[in-house]
């Protein structure tokens, strides 16, 4: 049902992914009432964030480093399921758990000054004005592609990770498959899908680098350093396994044994029937498979003028330097199951302070170092994301 009119509320919350639940979670047990005090929109058809768009072929065992949402842990899921169904509900349990009453699917156009210090925001269901508002839209809607000279002409099928359907697809089968991206999204589909194709080449733009062995905690602080660097001086957010590189796996042994996992420099444009190099090298393709990573979902706050000439959004913690209202959540060092989750209770007590009128308080360390283990495992990970997985010590 379209509402009418306009409602008033002291924080949205937009996006009901990790980093929207937890922020929720946390508005809620700082004695804010949801549907009242707060309300929580999610663009999506149904609990579970970008986690109900991911393949078939994701199973749950195969997602290392899913952190539990703060107060109720995920426990007893069937590795076998797919990632999809169990983490969807599990977020749908959440939800329920705590009365969030999310509301959905709400799509959020807009945001933009209400005249009075207040921000209004423009849904696909009406509009409400806040005094706060903690965005937490994620990357999923925001594939990226590079454009290539030719790619309007190729009489093949282009996919990107966004609407990868697994493996066992027609536009994999028997098929010359090109897959581009160095990140861990990239690899995963390559194994998959050679299985099943005719054969299969991996481009990158950079040589992959293959980490051996455990990876510390100081080097977990340090590459999530490394991206929160760029966000405090306004510039995008670059993804963290681009710093922490690639965890060389059993699997991955065994697919360079074979030749599967042997990487190639970027091609320079794409014909109608497949691809080719600088050198005039050239490769049959039937699909091209664009493993490129996500940008953040920020567009409907263009009006806010929140861009720096760098082009991204400065922030000092969670909030966004150029207006203390507005709370990025699962942007950039807090692009990752902990740490999104650690950017929800900072953001609440942040909004609280400003509801309350008392001075801003420095964010909390944690938001910005997200200590343990990177994992790579949550199909997120790829070329250009900060979606890099840390499992707590």
């Amino acid at each position: 049902m379209v509402r009418t009119g306009m409602d008033d509320v002291s924080v949205v919350v937009a996006g009901a992914g990790q980093a929207g639940l937890s922020s929720a979670f946390h508005l809620r047990r700082l004695g804010l009432v949801p549907g009242r005090d707060f309300v929580v929109l999610d663009h999506a058809p149904r609990p579970g964030g970008a986690w109900q768009f991911r393949w078939p072929t994701l199973t749950y065992g195969r997602v290392h480093g899913m952190h539990s949402l703060p107060g109720m842990e995920l426990t007893g899921a069937d590795p076998g399921r797919p990632s999809s169904e169990v983490i969807g509900g599990y977020f749908a349990d959440y939800e329920r758990a705590f009365g969030l009453q999310v509301r959905r699917p709400v799509h959020v156009r807009s945001v933009q000054e209400a005249g009075d210090g207040r921000l209004r925001v423009e849904t696909s269901r009406g509009a409400w004005t806040t005094r706060a508002l903690i965005n937490a839209t994620g990357t999923w809607d925001r594939p990226f592609r590079p454009r290539y000279p030719g790619g309007e002409d190729f009489l093949g099928r282009q996919l990107h990770t966004a609407d990868y359907p697994g493996p066992h697809s027609d536009a994999f089968t028997d098929k010359h498959v090109v897959v581009i991206g160095g990140g861990t999204s990239a690899v995963q589909h390559l194994l998959e899908i050679a299985e099943v194709a005719a054969g299969t080449a991996w481009v990158t733009r950079r040589e992959p680098v293959f980490r051996e062995g455990p990876f510390t905690e100081d080097q977990g602080r340090a590459a999530v350093a490394l991206v929160a660097e760029r966000v405090r001086h306004g510039l995008p957010p670059r993804s963290v396994v681009s710093v922490t590189g690639l965890p060389m796996t059993e699997a991955m042994r065994e697919a360079r044994e074979r030749g599967v996992l042997a990487r190639q420099p970027m091609f320079e444009r794409i014909l109608p029937d497949g691809v080719e190099w600088s050198d005039g090298r050239r490769m049959r393709a039937d699909t091209l498979l664009w493993a490129t990573g996500f940008r953040p979902a920020v567009g409907h706050l263009a009006p806010l003028r929140l861009r720096e000439p760098g082009g991204g959004i400065r922030l000092d913690g969670t909030r966004v330097a150029a207006d203390p209202r507005v709370h990025l959540v699962g942007y950039g060092p807090s692009a990752s199951t902990v740490g999104a989750g650690r950017a929800g209770r900072a953001a609440a007590r942040e909004v609280l302070r400003l509801l309350d009128g008392t001075p801003t308080a420095r964010p909390l360390r944690a938001v910005e170092g997200t200590p343990g283990e990177p994992e790579h495992g949550s199909g997120r990970s790829s070329e250009g994301v900060a979606a890099t997985e840390f499992r707590p010590r």
